[in-house]
């Protein structure tokens, strides 16, 4: 009679979905989780490259940067030269005390960070490899290839790390 309640009523069994989900009138959420998981892996994966893609955002995240903010952008800052059939795009990004300035052309990247000195400095492009670069004493450096598709950079100078927002080469 321990299934009876005051009001006279059987409450049948205690299983939910799956094995003891359900115990002591609550649910086991790490169990559901669990089960949910293993159906949408069944029903619906994740396609592998997504996942690749995914992970590679993951590592990307650096509790230490610092964010560099479009401060200047020649598509929506500049005023437009007549006869100029195809001007180079002239980017500032500031973080602090921390200025990069690029200029992206069909050649590659040109670009010098203030105030100067050495830095390493990746060019983030979702799932293709990162091109390295480095600026010399003088913050200057320089990519062989331009950025196709969504873009960040990702400068060393030292122990500080500054990360460009992402923009559309």
């Amino acid at each position: 009679m321990s299934d009876l309640h005051d009001d006279g009523f059987d409450e049948g069994p205690r299983e939910g979905p799956g094995d003891g989900a359900f115990t002591d009138g609550e649910w086991d959420t790490g169990l559901l989780e669990e089960e949910l998981r293993q159906a949408a892996a069944i029903l619906d994966p994740v396609p592998t490259e997504l996942r690749r893609i995914a992970v590679d955002a993951f590592a990307l995240h650096d509790l230490d940067a610092r964010v560099a903010e479009l401060t200047f952008d020649s598509l929506v800052d500049a005023i437009p030269v007549r006869g100029a059939s195809d001007p180079p795009r002239m980017l500032t990004f500031s973080a602090d005390e921390v200025t990069v300035d690029v200029e992206v052309t069909a050649d590659g990247l040109i670009g010098q960070v203030l105030p100067p000195g050495p830095a390493r400095i990746e060019v983030l492009s979702g799932p293709r490899p990162h091109a390295l670069l480095t600026a010399d004493d003088m913050g200057r450096f320089t990519g062989e290839s331009p950025p196709s598709g969504p873009f960040a950079l990702r400068l060393r100078t030292g122990r500080e790390v500054v990360v460009t927002e992402w923009l559309r080469a």
